[in-house]
This record gives structure tokens, C-alpha cells and sequence, in this order.
């Protein structure tokens, strides 16, 4: 079965794959997780759309009080995250989204910032084989669950702050490797975040935005800033101590823009990264070599893949 790949941009989810089609035009999609016949999108900022086995679109809960910017549907149910570093969970008695409060208690969140000056947001979710959650917040490093999302103690923070990470993804096998696209290059932890280790040896620069992983390969999205115009996509073994290898085959120079935080997803060897310039690029072995899937689509702000 071909994979099904979604591209959520400012207006509507696009789906590629043997069926092309365009879902909830004239909406803002912001963030897309979930599997085949299992699909979760943040539209228009502040609402939660899904779609079931019957692909039917329905508009599930709504996020009054702050944005929505990530989604993460695991064992525990739907996890959301929101500007202002909160995050939310969605109760799917009542359809209803409720904060969790053990979350706004973590050691240190005082300290959490942006370089800006506006609170800090919770930017990106994963969770690993074990069910442990990892929350991303930016500027405020990396936060992991040590027990049931909920629990008054299941909180910790991990990685120093000022490494300034763009997104936390975790293996989908392997369990306690979990790696972090930062300001200071590749953050992995082996042992499910209590300790980090970061390199940037082979890339041009190493201000990372995305990660993603394809089989054994890491793909990570490079740059020399947040405002940088020479960003590219470069690949190594997972698990590697050697320096990472550009991608170059059907990609083009250099990307005029950050490859984004959720604009690089992977599943099996396939790999598809969304360009702001609504351009998509696949690749099918592990990012060797590339071609375009979709061009000339709205912004793009985050893609997904499915088997």
C-alpha cells in the first residue's frame, strides 16, 4: 500500500498519493497527527477537526483561550499543545479540551522565554515505544512524563534551555532514543532524555528547525538562523557518531527558507519535506533522492505521512 502523505497549509489539507484530493478548503491548518483512517488537524488556529474510518471531516473541540500549535494522539488519547506553553488534553466523553494541571507546575517554567519577548509556546509533542511523553517548549528545552501524562508528579525537565530545540521526536522502535533538532545541532538522548548529547559535525550550519527519521536514517533541516536563505535537508545513520551527508539529488540549492518544525515527516524509507514556497518533495530511500510531489500549493505549515 502507497503512503498516504498530508500537507496541511493556510488554506486546506492537501492528501498526495494515489488519489489526490484537497480537504477543508478555505481553512488554516496548523498541525496534523494521527495515522490512516485516524487523522487529527488543528484548523484555524483554535479548533480540532478528525476524520475516522469513513474519511468524513467532523469538527470535534475547540481551544478558546490560547492557539493551537501541535497535536499528538497516542496511547493516553489526543494531546494538544498551545501558545503559552500549555497543553491540553482532550477528553472524548464530553469533547471537550482540558488543561493538564500537572504540567503548568514543572520545575523551572519561570525560566521559559522567547527571544522576542511574548511567552514561551509548547512547539512540538512526541511520545516514545514506552508511552513516555516529551514536550518541546520554545524557548524552555524539553519536558518528559515519567508516569501517566496527568499525575501531579510525572513531569521533569530535560535539556538545557538555551539549546533553544525546534522539535523532540522520538524512534518509533527503538526504546529511550530520542533526538532534538536545536540551535546548536543534533540533540540524542539514549536514555529517554536524561542526558543529551548535540553535534553539527557536516552540516553547513547548525541552526536545526525539523527531524525526521527514515528507517535508520536521520533527516534534519539546516540553516544559519531563523531568518537564514540558505537551508538545506542532510541525512546520517541514526545512532552515528560521523558527520551528516547533504542532500542533494532532486533538491534544489538551497532552500530560500527554513524547512519548518512539522514540514519533515517519515515513515518506513519514505521521507517528504513541504517548502513555505508550496513546493513538496519526496524522497522513497531514505533521502538519497528526491522529487517533487506538489508544487505551486498555499504556505506550507506542516506535512504528515501515513503506510
Amino acid at each position: 500500500m502507497n503512503p498516504i502523505v498530508l500537507v496541511g497549509t493556510k488554506d486546506g489539507l492537501f492528501e498526495l498519493g494515489s488519489s489526490s484530493r484537497t480537504h477543508l478548503p478555505g481553512h488554516r491548518i496548523t498541525a496534523v497527527s494521527g495515522a490512516r483512517r485516524d487523522w487529527w488537524v488543528a484548523v484555524d488556529d483554535h479548533e480540532i477537526w478528525h476524520a475516522g474510518t469513513e474519511g468524513r471531516w467532523q469538527r470535534v473541540a475547540e481551544s478558546r483561550d490560547q492557539a493551537v500549535t501541535c497535536l499528538l494522539r497516542n496511547r493516553e488519547g489526543l494531546l494538544v499543545g498551545t501558545e503559552g506553553a500549555h497543553l491540553l488534553r482532550l477528553q472524548e466523553q464530553t469533547l471537550t479540551l482540558q488543561p493538564v494541571a500537572s504540567f503548568e507546575t514543572v520545575a523551572g517554567r519561570n525560566r521559559w522565554h522567547t527571544p522576542w519577548g511574548d511567552p514561551a509556546d509548547t512547539r512540538s509533542l512526541a511520545a516514545d515505544v514506552d508511552g513516555r511523553v516529551y514536550v518541546n517548549v520554545h524557548v524552555g528545552g524539553i519536558v518528559r512524563s515519567t508516569g501517566a501524562v496527568g499525575d501531579s508528579e510525572s513531569w521533569q525537565p530535560t535539556v538545557d534551555i538555551e539549546a533553544d530545540v525546534h522539535q523532540v521526536l522520538a524512534h518509533p522502535s527503538i526504546p529511550a532514543l530520542i533526538l532534538a533538532a536545536a540551535a546548536v545541532g543534533l540533540g540524542t538522548s539514549q536514555d529517554g532524555g536524561a542526558t543529551w548529547t548535540f553535534t553539527a559535525e557536516g552540516l553547513h550550519a547548525p541552526y536545526l528547525r525539523a527531524v525526521a527519521i527514515a528507517q535508520d536514517t536521520v533527516v534534519v533541516s539546516a540553516s544559519g538562523g531563523p531568518r537564514s536563505r540558505r537551508a538545506a535537508l542532510y541525512r546520517r545513520p541514526v545512532g552515528s557518531a560521523g558527520s551528516f551527508e547533504r542532500c542533494h539529488d532532486g533538491l534544489p540549492s538551497w532552500f530560500r527558507e527554513n524547512v519548518d518544525t512539522y514540514c519533515l515527516a517519515a515513515i518506513g524509507p519514505t521521507v517528504v519535506a513541504g517548502a513555505h514556497d508550496g513546493v513538496v518533495f519526496g524522497s522513497d530511500d531514505a533521502g538519497r533522492r528526491w522529487e517533487v510531489l506538489a508544487d505551486r500549493l498555499p504556505s506550507i505549515s506542516c506535512v504528515a505521512v501515513a503506510a
